[in-house]
């Protein structure tokens, strides 16, 4: 009796995988994040990202554990008051480290993860498929353009704005793509010398980033001076 030995080769894998997500795309209720990556929408290379050890290198540091003694994620989250459907916008999201927390507190709402890094996109993205989180969408951006979804009802900004090189001209763009009423939450490390955060040099002092706000046509609604030891936490909203 003979037996026939069938063995797929790598060809064939990706031919069956190919076919596997393009069904998937074209079934996918449009009511949930897309599947297909959001890099390749934007036209990215997946040739051209950074090697996955430097990455996971810059993800463990941004997901170590001694960050949550003086970042306090889960204080800020509760802090927000959170209604369960809001959309909420993650700016300058990073490896996730706010989004998938906000994502369990808006489970009839939407969680967009915005960066300007691929790499990062592209690990929100492949997290929140592997782990079953269904109302998060990560996207592409560009440093000079928040590029929001619409309907954005909350922005939160967490130690992005000094990174931003031009934050008059960068903050009234992101104030005209937020409707009426939207809140902007933006936290960002206190001056002074402090275990944790950028060079003093990069640190913008609370005065001037109110008034940049201001100017921007934000109106300060909330100083949460004592939640965090180290940051500024600021609750302004469009005006």
């Amino acid at each position: 009796m003979f037996r026939i030995r069938f063995t797929a080769t790598p060809v064939m894998m990706v031919g069956v995988f190919v076919a596997w997500i393009s069904t998937a795309i074209a079934q996918q209720d449009e009511h949930l994040p897309p599947i297909e990556c959001p890099l390749r929408k934007a036209g990215i290379n997946p040739h051209d990202l950074k090697p996955f050890k430097e990455v996971e290198k810059y993800i463990a540091f941004l997901e170590r554990a001694d960050r949550a003694k003086w970042q306090k994620p889960d204080e800020v989250v509760n802090a927000l008051g959170l209604k369960a459907d809001e959309v909420l916008v993650d700016l300058g999201a990073g490896s996730g480290y706010f989004s998938f927390r906000f994502a369990k507190v808006l489970p009839k709402g939407r969680v967009y993860a915005l960066d300007t890094q691929p790499e990062m996109v592209r690990h929100v993205h492949h997290k929140a498929m592997q782990t079953g989180v269904r109302n998060i969408q990560a996207q592409l951006i560009k440093p000079d353009d928040p590029a929001l979804p619409a309907g954005a009802d909350i922005v939160f900004i967490c130690d992005v704005l000094h990174h931003v090189q031009d934050r008059p001209t960068w903050l009234k763009k992101l104030q005209r793509q937020m409707p009426s009423g939207a809140k902007l939450v933006l936290i960002e490390f206190k001056t002074g010398e402090l275990p944790a955060g950028p060079p003093e040099a990069l640190k913008i002092p609370k005065d001037e980033m109110i008034k940049l706000c201001k100017d921007a046509g934000f109106s300060l609604k909330e100083d949460k001076a004592k939640l965090l030891p180290y940051q500024e936490f600021l609750v302004f909203e469009k005006e």
